[in-house]
C-alpha cells in the first residue's frame, strides 16, 4: 500500500470512530432502557418494526463498524504479525464485507 492509501485508511478509521462514539452510547442506553423496563423480545420488536429513524440509525452504526473494525485488525496484523501485502488487505476487505452483510441483514430483518 502507498503512503496515500495508508493515510486514507487512517482518516476513514478516525471518522468511523467519531460515528461510533455517538452510536455506541445511544445503543447502550437503548439496551439499558429495554432491560430496566423488562421488555420482552416481542415487545422490542413491536416498538422498532417499521421505525425508519431507528433503521437509519442502525444502518449508520453497522456501516461504521464495517469500516472501523477491519482497518484496526489490518493494523494489528501488520504490527503484531508482520503481515503485509495483498493477502492481508484482501482478508481485511472480506472481513468488512462480512460485517456489513451480517449487520445490514440483521437491521433490515428487524426493522422492515
Amino acid at each position: 500500500m502507498s503512503y496515500r492509501s495508508d493515510t486514507t485508511l487512517w482518516l476513514a478509521q478516525r471518522a468511523s470512530a467519531l460515528v461510533l462514539a455517538l452510536c455506541v452510547p445511544v445503543h447502550l442506553a437503548t439496551i439499558i432502557y429495554a432491560v430496566r423496563r423488562g421488555l420482552s423480545a416481542d415487545e422490542i420488536y413491536e416498538r422498532v418494526h417499521g421505525n425508519h429513524e431507528w433503521l437509519a440509525f442502525y444502518l449508520v452504526f453497522v456501516l461504521a463498524v464495517a469500516v472501523h473494525a477491519p482497518i484496526g485488525l489490518r493494523a494489528i496484523a501488520t504490527e503484531w504479525l508482520g503481515w503485509r501485502g495483498t493477502s492481508r488487505d484482501v482478508v481485511a476487505v472480506l472481513f468488512a464485507v462480512l460485517l456489513a452483510w451480517m449487520g445490514l441483514r440483521a437491521a433490515l430483518t428487524l426493522f422492515l
